[in-house]
């Protein structure tokens, strides 16, 4: 398919023409009645503007701006009514200064432009300067500005399939004056809005995404359609609270620039990244660009990955998300109203909208859609370390001695590309790195891993016959080519090189090849893609890009270096599946999904994989880590609202380099930085070459001895981490997750992002400032314990100051929890072997629940094929009890030597363990505590106290 395929429809006239209205009788026609009859509404009489009978009246015939409601569609019953209205000009004096500002949608939005007032009149719409800097735009949609209009609508079997027309062109080319429209009724949460080109293909993001098969039969939302100008309003069923309304500004859909705008139910508004700001957006005229860019993580600035999906929050704590499936530069503007704008230069508009109603809900269902996230081996949730500048292999070496030596968990060691030869991919350097096989050896000795880099820029300047990466490319096609069909130079790491085309499925194959290749030299477990959005240092390539079109489209998105070939290939390149154009967003997670299939063949293991550029649904390949951050106090605060943006994307296998990648880090920002990367989901320490290692073995006794114990903590804590996995990888849950998912109904949490939880239980409140020995945290309604010592802390909805040395970091258990720990270990394998300790949090009631997913940690498809074990842990009238619902052989190994119940508010006299009498111990602070139980975990247990 073609994305850059024209509609040459004509029409009346080139010029902008304004629509006038006249104001509307006050008899209107509604939907037919029950017995067909056609009822009627009038305005009572003397009813003032504003009463709930004029406002009764007014939102039939107006949707916001102006626009009059012609065509409603209701579910109501399964029927769709159609609501049948005349629609008369209506004169609008004044009508550019009646908009409010807060809903004043740009006209104008070209960034290189200076918009005087002749300019804006030539596109037919209202100039009005501002005061306000950064505000309003000063060129804005009049009220009547031309629109398509609804010409058809049926019903089908999941929905509708309607015919749009404009009869007025726009002031982009090549517009589409006739558009499909198709809705369906996916499911009850879930409805699927897509507007297409009839007449001419279009590049589409080839996601599988499982058909409905019906159409839902009790959809939590309603439907409403504006005739002329075309328009969607969307519902919440009960509340009536709107979450769709594109009728606030005209749709545009031209072949390289289309745009629609909806107003949002309230300012709480979360997801569209990757970019570098508070978890909780805002809405002073933001604009958001989507395009996979390498820039150390900068706000305001297009980064990594692209994922045009949203949560927002709604009165009274509901929860929905719009996820719009597209892969071209694209734009987000938010305006104070509170209304969205959605800018793409190519593709469709192909919406999905989930309907909750709580937040993990629309997560879930957002999944459903891209994929639930592949399940990691266990040892990718350890303590994993590395840098770029170990100057060798025996460095490397002595590095993970030194953390053996002072008995720090450590899981995974890494190379970055000074392992290489020249920074060529598959190969090493032999003088420096000449024994790292015997390294790899050694760390797999030891129950550790190890992981490389991979950048997909392939060397392409030396001779023929010295790089069989290369040659082998060039015989096989599968490098991505210019426009006049010769490879594509551009220059990366190793000089001048060539980017595989990861849309090719033969691309897959040499990659599988070359991969399978190197691991016969260097065994590694896990691989690391950086640099693929692809990365170029040239703008282009060597020979530039052309003038055309792609390259040069009529509508630059504001992305970072002004165009969409700065430091990355050209846009107009040519890939097996369709033009870089269409296809840059989705170059890492292609390079992704190649990289964890090789993983399976070569290892026949789960694969291990973390990638730099991101796209919609890869999660169900990789991990991802949030770029090359600095060494200070406000990037190591970044990282919380990045953890929760990717936990919202699918992708929870995700942290930051801990410590910091570039720049000097600082023993006490260290220290800090290490207890709140112990609780990252994917934990790495990393920097870069020619400053100080910041791995935890070169610090001080005592800021050592911090450091080692927040990873043991972290290692204590792996078989529950390791059950929320699971889950998200089952249902689509949260690993790292927004307080605000866990009490959607307290307003307080809505823009938290200096805490998160782990799963719905554990709340981690790091310390990210310097020179500080408290921190404050907001304590949602409840009670809470802390980890350590079983204290509570009764909470009304409040923020508590707590004592924070820099030895210590904050995590504390919610009431009614019961966490499986483990006896840490220096690394997963040692300790996944050790006895398990459970920790009950009671609830004020006394009541508990927990789960425990247990399984060998490394095959594929455990869970699919049946073969785990998974426990559930319940408290309730002083007894609790394990109850093994499935069984496998590993856990039978595993021994549950102690629990630990927190909030027992009188001491036992006495405690029986599947009615044998047992010894224990009762603190002030109300924790019970017994041990050597010696349970096997594979056999169901009780234990009472009385």
């Amino acid at each position: 398919m073609n994305h850059s395929s024209h509609t040459q429809a004509s029409s009346p006239s080139s010029e902008l023409t304004m629509k006038s209205y006249r104001k509307l009788p006050t008899r209107m026609t509604h939907a037919p009645g029950p017995h067909g009859e056609e009822e009627e509404e009038e305005e009572e009489e003397g009813s003032e503007p504003g009463s709930p009978a004029a406002k009764k009246t007014l939102f039939l015939r107006w949707q916001y701006l102006g626009a009059v409601v012609i065509v409603g569609a209701a579910l109501l019953g399964g029927t769709f009514w159609a609501i049948s209205v005349r629609r008369l000009p209506v004169k609008s004096p004044g009508k550019c200064i009646s908009v409010p500002e807060s809903q004043r949608f740009d006209c104008y939005p070209e960034r290189d432009t200076v918009v005087t007032p002749e300019l804006c009149q030539k596109r037919g719409c209202c100039f009005l300067q501002s005061n306000s800097q950064g505000g309003p735009p000063w060129c804005f949609y009049p009220p009547d500005f031309p629109s398509y209009t609804l010409k058809t609508l049926n019903r089908t079997e999941l929905g509708f399939l309607g015919v749009l027309m404009r009869t007025v062109k726009t002031y982009y080319p090549h517009d589409v004056l006739e558009l499909q429209l198709q809705v369906d009724l996916e499911t009850d949460t879930r409805l699927h809005i897509k507007l297409t080109d009839p007449n001419n293909s279009r590049f589409e993001v080839p996601l599988e995404v499982l058909p409905a098969m019906k159409k839902a039969e009790n959809p939590l939302y309603s439907l409403d359609f504006s005739r002329d100008p075309f328009g969607i309003l969307v519902k919440r069923r009960g509340s009536g609270v709107v979450l769709l309304n594109t009728t606030v500004a005209p749709l545009i859909f031209a072949d390289q620039f289309l745009q629609i705008s909806t107003v949002l139910p309230s300012e709480f508004l979360y997801g569209l990244g990757e970019h570098r700001h508070g978890f909780l957006h805002h809405f002073n005229w933001t604009t958001l660009s989507f395009w996979a860019r390498d820039v150390p993580p900068t706000e305001s600035y297009n980064l990594y990955g692209v994922h045009p999906f949203y949560l927002s929050m709604e009165e009274a704590g509901s929860a929905h998300g719009v996820f719009l499936l597209n892969s071209n530069a694209m734009e987000v503007v938010l305006q104070p109203a509170p209304a969205l704008t959605w800018r793409t230069v190519g593709g469709i508009l192909d919406f999905y909208i989930f309907l909750g109603p709580d937040p993990s809900s629309v997560v879930q269902q957002y999944q459903q859609v891209i994929g639930f996230p592949t399940m990691p081996p266990y040892w990718g949730l350890g303590f994993h370390l590395c840098r770029w500048g170990y100057g060798g292999s025996e460095q490397t070496w002595q590095t993970v001695k030194n953390m053996r030596n002072y008995l720090i968990p450590q899981d995974a060691q890494w190379n970055d590309i000074d392992h290489m030869e020249g920074s060529r991919d598959f190969t090493v350097d032999p003088h420096h790195f000449g024994t790292l096989p015997q390294l790899v050896m050694d760390l797999h000795k030891h129950g550790q891993y190890y992981v490389l880099i991979l950048d997909p820029g392939i060397s392409s300047s030396q001779a023929t016959g010295t790089y069989a990466p290369y040659d082998e490319g060039l015989k096989k096609g599968i490098f991505i080519n210019n426009t006049h069909g010769q490879t594509l130079i551009g220059q990366v790491w190793p000089g001048l090189t060539a980017f595989p085309d990861f849309s090719n499925p033969e691309t897959h194959q040499w990659w599988l090849e070359n991969l399978n290749l190197f691991h016969a030299r260097v065994p590694f477990d896990g691989l690391w893609i950086d640099m693929n959005e692809p990365s170029n240092f040239k703008d282009g390539s060597v020979d530039g890009c052309t003038s055309g079109e792609l390259d040069n489209p009529p509508y630059k998105p504001a992305v970072l270096g002004g165009s969409l070939f700065a430091k990355t290939i050209c846009a107009s390149a040519k890939q097996s599946l369709s033009s870089h154009y269409n296809l840059h967003n989705l170059y890492g997670l292609m390079e992704a999904k190649a990289t964890a299939s090789a993983l399976i063949a070569i290892r026949g293991k789960r694969p291990f994989v973390i990638s730099r550029s991101t796209f919609p649904s890869q999660g169900r390949y990789s991990g991802h880590w949030l770029g090359d951050n600095r060494s200070e106090w406000k990037d190591m605060y970044w990282s919380i609202p990045g953890l929760l943006n990717f936990n919202l994307f699918g992708i929870p296998l995700v942290g930051a380099d801990i410590c910091g990648f570039s720049g000097t880090t600082t023993e006490e920002l260290c220290t800090r930085w290490m207890q709140l990367g112990a609780f990252y989901p994917f934990a790495r320490n990393h920097n870069t070459k020619d400053v100080k290692a910041q791995d935890p073995a070169v610090f001080s006794p005592p800021a050592r001895a911090a450091m080692k114990e927040a990873l043991m903590t972290r290692y204590a804590l792996l078989p529950y981490l390791y059950t929320l996995f699971h889950h998200a990888h089952r249902r689509g849950d949260t690993v790292a997750r927004p307080i605000f998912f866990e009490f959607p109904q307290d307003t307080n949490t809505y823009a938290l992002d200096r805490q998160f939880l782990w799963g719905r239980n554990l709340l981690v409140t790091p310390v990210l400032e310097p020179g500080v020995d408290t921190v404050i945290g907001y304590f949602p309604s409840g009670l809470w314990y802390d980890y350590y010592t079983g204290s509570s802390l009764q909470s009304q909805g409040e923020k508590v100051k707590l004592a924070a040395p820099l030895n210590h970091v904050n995590v504390h258990i919610r009431e009614g929890a019961v966490l499986p720990t483990q006896k840490p270990d220096v690394n997963s394998w040692m300790s996944s072997g050790n006895p398990m300790l459970l920790v009950a949090a009671l609830s004020q009631e006394g009541m508990a629940w927990g789960d425990l997913f247990w399984d060998d940690g490394e095959s594929l498809d455990t869970f699919e094929r049946g073969n785990y074990s998974y426990v559930v842990f319940n408290v309730s009238q002083n007894i609790f009890t394990s109850m093994v619902l499935r069984c496998n052989l590993e856990a039978i190994y595993i021994i549950v030597d102690g629990l630990t119940i927190y909030g027992v508010q009188k001491q036992p006299q006495v405690v029986t363990v599947n009615g044998q009498e047992i010894p224990f111990s009762y603190l002030e602070n109300q924790v019970l505590r017994m041990s050597g139980l010696n349970l096997n975990l594979s056999r169901s247990f009780s234990i009472k106290w009385i």
